[in-house]
């Protein structure tokens, strides 16, 4: 399709310009069609290495600038056209033409560069996540699965989801304190995760912090109304203060959303057990 040479190909191959494969995609041919017209102008091949380096060092979210940026050349040196700018490849000097040039798109790019590096990060920090709940689900040391959601929250500060569960890692050792700060970084990151709000619940109940359990227990229901664990927690917690009026009530709240369960069989012989308490005290 592009008149190259099989040694040129396996040439290019072996540089890391191309993938080492031997069928191509709609990508690659794009990226084998850039060598080609960058070789058409004689830019020599170890020019073309370092731009292609340079671009990904500067660009975090472009993994194939051949086939993803816009690059072209004056038989000198390589440019490439990104968010409606034109920036030299390898100094990443912005190349401006004044007469058509607008001020204000001049300021945008840094501004367009760096919402889109946070986008890369995000998902490389979901990534990182997803890795964690894997090695968590394997026989793997914790230490990894540490690891790699301290990386998710490194590249997303916002990572709630990393931040539970972190926290909940160190409730399991037992080192609550650790456990409670993730928690709460977790809530300040995302005030409506009511998962967040649950496992503080569950440390302060652990704890004998009992009013603290209730208030983030309630505020878990008022995020998420059907939320069964809370439920039943806080079911548990009024038998134990004696508020049996308000455990019946949590317990037929729990009910509603898991019937089947074996956590349902329990609720139902707490209920029972209720009313029977219930009617001696009225007897």
């Amino acid at each position: 399709m592009l008149a190259i040479s099989e040694q040129q190909l396996r040439g290019w191959q072996r540089k890391g310009f191309i993938p080492a494969a031997d069928t191509f995609s709609f990508s690659d041919l794009i990226a084998l069609r850039a060598l080609q017209k960058l070789r058409e102008n004689r830019i020599p091949s170890k020019q073309i290495g370092r731009a292609i380096v340079s671009l990904k060092r500067r660009l975090s979210d472009v993994v194939s600038p051949l086939s993803e940026l816009k690059i072209v050349s004056d038989g000198r040196s390589i440019t490439v056209h990104i968010a409606g700018q034109k920036m030299e490849a390898i100094s990443g000097q912005m190349l401006f033409d004044f007469d058509t040039a607008e001020l204000g798109s001049v300021r945008a790019f840094p501004q367009a560069a760096k919402a889109s590096r946070a986008a890369v990060d995000e998902k490389q920090a979901e990534l990182w996540f997803q890795r964690g709940l894997e090695i968590e689900e394997s026989d793997a040391p914790i230490a990894d699965a540490m690891a790699a959601y301290k990386k998710a929250i490194e590249l997303n500060p916002g990572a709630a989801g990393a931040l539970v569960n972190l926290g909940t890692i160190h409730y399991h050792l037992r080192k609550f304190k650790e456990a409670a700060e993730y928690y709460q970084r977790a809530v300040d990151v995302d005030p409506r995760y009511a998962l967040a709000h649950f496992n503080l619940g569950n440390l302060c109940d652990e704890q004998g912090q009992i009013e603290k359990a209730f208030e983030h227990y309630a505020t878990a229901l008022k995020l998420s109304p059907d939320y069964a664990d809370a439920h039943y927690n806080v079911a548990l917690l009024c038998e134990q203060t004696g508020d049996f009026l308000k455990a019946t009530r949590h317990w037929k709240a729990y009910l509603k959303v898991d019937a089947t369960s074996s956590w349902a069989g329990i609720a139902r012989r707490q209920l029972e057990k209720l009313r029977q308490i219930t009617v001696v005290t009225k007897s």
